[in-house]
């Protein structure tokens, strides 16, 4: 009217609304930096989800303290809610231990897939075992139980190196925690 809309609307064309399951969809297209065939949340790390007025609350639990990927691993979250057109804010927790338990069953067959056997479910309660040291771990390649314990200690923490009899394969299985 009087010259002065020459452009658009402040904030035009910018979505201000994003929801909950947006955000999974979102953080589930990140991979983990040192194992990239399954997302953060195939691995089960961001715990929690909340989206109020524009900002997205992330609760994520890296898989050890001291974690090296977990700077990258927060800079990709926030780099995902922004293009969402959300502020976000990410909090890690430090105070919920991830289990390998939290690994989801599509990433489990990611890692199978991608030649990593996939941790072995947690004893029941009250009972303690060496679960690493233990027969009968699957091989990825040919899904032979004949594998050994070659090397407790993997590429990193939570992984060690198995090696199959049957098929005469090392491959990195990851520990039960």
């Amino acid at each position: 009217m009087g010259g002065d809309d020459l452009g658009p609307a402040l904030g035009a064309g910018r979505r201000t609304v994003v929801t909950a399951g947006e955000v999974w969809d979102a953080l589930a297209e990140i991979p983990d930096p040192e194992i990239p065939v399954v997302s953060l949340v195939d691995l089960g790390v961001v715990k929690g989800v909340e989206v109020e007025d524009g900002t997205v609350r992330v609760d994520f639990t890296p898989t050890f303290m001291g974690c090296p990927a977990l700077e990258a691993m927060q800079r990709a979250m926030e780099a995902k809610i922004s293009d969402l057109g959300a502020t976000p804010e990410i909090t890690v927790r430090l105070d919920d231990s991830w289990s390998t338990d939290d690994i989801t069953s599509e990433g489990r067959e990611k890692l199978r897939a991608a030649g990593f056997a996939p941790p072995t479910p947690r004893p029941a309660a009250g009972r303690i075992e060496l679960v690493q040291l233990q027969r009968g771990f699957r091989c990825p390649y040919c899904g032979s139980t004949e594998t050994r314990l070659e090397n407790l200690f993997g590429p990193t923490p939570c992984r060690s190196i198995r090696y199959c009899e049957h098929c005469r394969q090392p491959f990195e299985q990851f520990k039960t925690i």
